[in-house]
This record gives structure tokens, C-alpha cells and sequence, in this order.
């Protein structure tokens, strides 16, 4: 989609890009205070660019998954602008505020229960069904998901083909090398963290390392979970440690200023996101000199399900919307950008009709994936059952 945005007009002012703003990038997670808040989850894409190019990415996978979901077009239609409007009128807002102001303004998931637009009783039950889960998921509850108790000590279980510890690693790897260097880019990590985050870390010893399959749109890139201990074997505390590969925008935006990868997403995220974690930081390491970056593998991390009503589907847009306008506005100006963006719904409209555009491409695309299996020019299997 980049390549596509890169030929669509823009109107000069840039922001710091989430760079992969669809729907299923929003949802809650512990904030240093431990809030619940709500906001962008994922940065591997972020960079400088046109505020414009995430507002379209946003406005297309509301049209998107409103077709998924069997939705009418005019109901599609009015989910995708209340999106945008969300954004325009929240960019509004903005303006107004102090430059201090805006950098502490976070959206917490007590103050989306008071949004409205959903029946209280209603939005008082998910919204404490929600947060009951996503404060569920910590360390504790990774630690009886991903480890295993051997003779009194807690290590990452083999669990193929999706974690692999690597003292399992099959042959032709150098486990124990990989190890090696595995701690000597954790030790460099640190030095990305402040002084006390730093000493707080080092309280934790590290106990065991694994390499871990994660997401469709991270397949192929290198990922490993390490387990530390704290103050006794119920202390636990996971790391993910993530391979960065380069922004799919540099192409059509210019290489980033950071001179590794894993910076450049840990810089991008702090400047987008309201709270980032604690133990958010960047290494490089391994024979190819990889870039990483590391952070919590679960800290209260809680996604929305994208199944759901018209009425709350046009609610979660409307939070996405206001989310991306605050990330936004911390980089950007928010007073040029809102007066761009005016007081009428002319902007709403005019990307809902590219979202639409976007969506029939977006099959068009898909169509042609799939005659390149039929015809041999993609190579494809058929996956194996789940037993």
C-alpha cells in the first residue's frame, strides 16, 4: 500500500507515521502507571511522512472489514467516516492545547467508557470484560503458557512448530553460540534504557532464550522470548526481542535518520504512542548483525475483536480515530493540520471514497495472488491439520 499512497496527493505537512494504521493495530496495554490505556500497538513501519497516508491506510480497512463482516455499503459508509470525522474533530482539539498538554494526553480505557454512543449498561460490561482480560495478561500467565517446570527451575518449553527453545534448535545451528550472542546483544539493549530502568532490569537474571513464529505480517523475521527471573521463581519477567527490518516507506520516503532499525521503530514509538514500555529499547547483534528491538512480551496487552455490530464497529472507528490524531499531533503541527482539515465533512467523505476505491483494489490484488498459485508462478501448500 505504500507504493500506492506514494502516488496520491498530499498536503506537506508531515507527522511521525504509525506507518501501519489499520484497525487491528489499536487496542489496550499497561501504561508505566499502570492504566490501562488505549492506543497503537505496533511500529515496525513507523517514519516521517504525510499524516495523510495513515488516515487513508485507517479509512481502508474500516471499508474493508465492514465488507468482511457482511455490512451494507451505506452502513460501511458511515462506520469509515465516523472514523475520520473522529480524526478531524480530535485534530481540532489539539490546536488548542499547550505543547505539554498534548504530550501527557493519553486515552485511558476508563475514559472510552464515557465516549458514548453505546447503551452505559452495555459499554460497562465489555469494557470491564476487556480490561479483566488484558490485565491477565503478564509475565505470571506467560510464564504458564510458554515455560515449564524441570527439577525445580522454570525454562521455556519446546512447543514446534511455533517455539522452539534453543537448546532445541536442530543440529546445523550453533545453539550455544547463538546464545552467546544472544546475551551480549541483551547486554548492549540495556544501554538503550535509561539509568533506571537499567538497574531495575539488571535485578532480573536471565534464564532461558527461545525463538518464537509470530504474526502473519512479521513471518520471516527472526524473533526470540527470553525469560528472566526476578526476586525469587514466582517473579517472572518475559522480553521479546524482534527483528527490524527497513520501513516499507523508506522507498518513497528516504532512509531513516537512525542508524539501526530497531532505533528507528523505538524512536518512532516514543513519539507516537502516549505511554511505551518501560523496558522499550534497541539492539543489534548475531553473525549478521541483525537489528532488534525489545520489549514487554505481555504487560496487560489486550486487542479488540474486530467482530461485532454496526453500532460498535462505528464505535471502535471513532476511538481509532481520535487515537491516531493524538499520535499525530505530538510530532506534527496540529493547528495546520486542522485547518486543512476545516469544520466540514468534505475531508470525511473524500476518504471514505478512497477507502471504497482502495477496497476493490484491494480484491483486485487479492485475485491476482491467487491465479499466480493456480497458474505455478507462486509456490503454495496446503497447511497441515491442527491435531
Amino acid at each position: 500500500m505504500a507504493a500506492d499512497l506514494a502516488g496520491t496527493p498530499v498536503s506537506g505537512l508531515q507527522v511521525q507515521l504509525g506507518g501501519d494504521a489499520h484497525l487491528s493495530n489499536f487496542g489496550a496495554y499497561a501504561s508505566p502507571s499502570r492504566e490501562l490505556v488505549f492506543d497503537a500497538n505496533d511500529f515496525d513501519e513507523t517514519l516521517p511522512g504525510p499524516w495523510e497516508w495513515d488516515v487513508k491506510r485507517l479509512a481502508a480497512s474500516f471499508v474493508i472489514g465492514g465488507q468482511a463482516l457482511g455490512f451494507s455499503k451505506s452502513v460501511i459508509r458511515a462506520i469509515t467516516a465516523r472514523a475520520v470525522a473522529s480524526y478531524r474533530t480530535a485534530m481540532a482539539e489539539h490546536a488548542k492545547m499547550g505543547f505539554l498538554e498534548l504530550w501527557y494526553r493519553h486515552l485511558t480505557i476508563e475514559e472510552v467508557r464515557e465516549l458514548g454512543g453505546i447503551d452505559h449498561a452495555e459499554m460497562a460490561m465489555r469494557i470491564d470484560r476487556f480490561a479483566k482480560k488484558a490485565r491477565s495478561h503478564d509475565s505470571l500467565e506467560a510464564r504458564d503458557k510458554l515455560a515449564e517446570e524441570v527439577d525445580g527451575r522454570w525454562r521455556i518449553r519446546s512447543d514446534p512448530p511455533v517455539l522452539f527453545p534453543l537448546r532445541d534448535l536442530p543440529k546445523e545451528y550453533d545453539a550455544a553460540a547463538l546464545e552467546t550472542a544472544t546475551i551480549e546483544a541483551f547486554e548492549r539493549y540495556k544501554l538503550t534504557l535509561s539509568d533506571d530502568r537499567r538497574k531495575l532490569l539488571n535485578r532480573f537474571t536471565p534464564v532461558d532464550v527461545g525463538a518464537k513464529v509470530v504474526g502473519v505480517g512479521s513471518v520471516g523475521t527472526r524473533c526470540l522470548i527470553m525469560l528472566l527471573e526476578g526476586r525469587d521463581r514466582d517473579d517472572p519477567l518475559f522480553l521479546q526481542v524482534k527483528e527490524a527490518g527497513a520501513s516499507v516507506l523508506e522507498a518513497h520516503l528516504g532512509e531513516s535518520e537512525y542508524a539501526t532499525h530497531g532505533r528507528r521503530v523505538v524512536e518512532g514509538q516514543r513519539l507516537t504512542q502516549a505511554e511505551s514500555d518501560i523496558f522499550l529499547g534497541w539492539t543489534e547483534g548475531g553473525p549478521e548483525e541483525r537489528h532488534y528491538y525489545v520489549r514487554q512480551l505481555r504487560d496487560w496487552k489486550g486487542s479488540v475483536a474486530t467482530a461485532g455490530t454496526p453500532k460498535q464497529a462505528g464505535f471502535y472507528a471513532q476511538v481509532c480515530g481520535m487515537t491516531l490524531a493524538r499520535g499525530h499531533a505530538r510530532s506534527g503541527d496540529a493547528a495546520s493540520i486542522a485547518a486543512y482539515l476545516g469544520k466540514s465533512d468534505v475531508f470525511d467523505y473524500a476518504v471514505v471514497a478512497f477507502g471504497e476505491h482502495y477496497a476493490v483494489q484491494n480484491l483486485q490484488d487479492y485475485d491476482a495472488f491467487q491465479q499466480a498459485i493456480h497458474d505455478g508462478r507462486l509456490e503454495a501448500s496446503e497447511p497441515e491439520p491442527l491435531t
